[in-house]
């Protein structure tokens, strides 16, 4: 009995002897958790592995909208003085060297798989070079397809394969409050993700492009952000950020974009024909104050009132006149000059669109035929005339 006893106490201690060796170095065979050299280690405690974004989280939208966001560097050469090859210049003024070579940052968005780009006009105007960086580190020389400064936006191209592509989202359906991101490269210090809702929509008389409906973002906007994406919480493309409001040059708030419904229009007319067209019907727009309304003894009270008409122009020829109150465009109440000039710019050339009138205190409905609106330049010799 005393030997019995005395094999059985020996067997517990071989197992607990055992035991414990086992559960310090191969816990996972005891199903105990894991120690490092005796004391417990909380980074190697099992993990949950995280499957989705924590709630309220937007990585999810910056994750996928982010890689087709590119950093655009721009330059211009040096510029000799031409007044340099007369020698009495030279003789009274000295050998001018030449001006410094210019460099800009910018941002843009990957929108196709061939390659296409959109950003601002004022990020690439008057380059001679333009370079692309991807955030994948992959870098090339773009070339210029098309530029609209009347909505100051510029299509450029790269040759690269497997390029990632943004979803292109819908503008017309976003609300105030909606939550928004804004991606691009600030200040060139690499690519960087801010956060902010819808403040407010179809701002315009900003003085910024000839053609404006902006989207008013809070979310921080800095230089080298123009061009970069404004994108909803699902990571589709809104609009393209474009500028700000600002009394240092940095972020203060309010920062303005470039609705996608405007960039993809520009973007397929500038693909499909090399250029914008926009619609234009000849006239002098004013706002409709009351001194003007009794002026021209008009009974309306919005709308925007026609003080000039070319003659021979598409307006002219419909048969509009000085004094008439434009209150509808198609089926588009028109509220301000800034309506109207998107509106008619809207319009396809040579296609009649309705005009609704107010003349006198009656309500008249005309067609009208709208032409190609001529160059900037011709436009401000015709004064500014609609």
């Amino acid at each position: 009995m005393k030997r019995t006893w005395l094999l059985f106490t020996q067997t517990v201690t071989i197992a607990l002897a055992v035991y414990f060796v086992v559960s310090v170095f191969k816990p996972q065979w005891v199903g105990r958790p894991s120690f490092g050299g005796g004391v417990v280690s909380l980074l190697e405690a099992p993990q949950t592995p995280l499957t989705t974004p924590e709630a309220g989280s937007l990585s999810g939208a910056a994750k996928k909208a982010a890689p087709a966001v590119v950093s655009i560097t721009t330059s211009k050469t040096a510029v000799r003085n031409p007044r340099m090859n007369d020698p009495w210049f030279r003789f009274f003024f000295g050998n001018q060297a030449p001006s410094q070579p210019q460099a800009g940052l910018g941002s843009g968005v990957i929108v196709s798989p061939e390659g296409y780009i959109l950003t601002n006009n004022h990020v690439v105007e008057g380059a001679d070079e333009i370079e692309v960086m991807l955030p994948d580190s992959r870098q090339a020389r773009a070339r210029l397809i098309g530029t609209d400064p009347e909505t100051d936006l510029a299509i450029v191209k790269i040759d690269l394969d497997k390029l990632p592509i943004i979803v292109l989202g819908d503008s017309d359906r976003i609300e105030v409050g909606d939550r928004v991101l804004a991606i691009g490269n600030p200040f060139g210090v690499g690519q960087t993700v801010t956060s902010g809702i819808v403040s407010a929509l179809g701002r315009n008389q900003l003085g910024i492009n000839t053609f404006e409906n902006f989207i008013q973002t809070d979310a921080a906007i800095n230089p080298g952000n123009s061009g970069g994406a404004l994108v909803d919480v699902r990571g589709t493309l809104l609009g393209i950020n474009t500028a700000i409001f600002s009394r240092s040059g940095g972020s203060m708030g309010i920062g303005f974009a470039i609705p996608v419904s405007t960039a993809k229009r520009v973007l397929e007319s500038i693909v499909r024909d090399g250029r914008v067209t926009y619609g234009w019907i000849g006239v002098e727009p004013g706002e409709l104050s009351p001194e003007l309304a009794e002026t021209f003894g008009v009974k309306a009270s919005r709308g925007v009132i026609i003080t000039g008409v070319l003659q021979a122009g598409p307006a002219a020829a419909a048969g509009i006149r000085p004094g008439d109150v434009i209150v509808q465009v198609g089926d588009k109440p028109i509220a301000n000059v800034a309506e109207l000039l998107s509106s008619v710019a809207a319009l396809q050339p040579g296609s009649p669109a309705a005009f609704g009138l107010m003349r006198g205190d009656s309500k008249i409905e005309v067609p009208v035929t709208p032409a190609v609106r001529p160059a900037r330049a011709r436009l401000q010799q015709q004064q500014q005339q609609e």
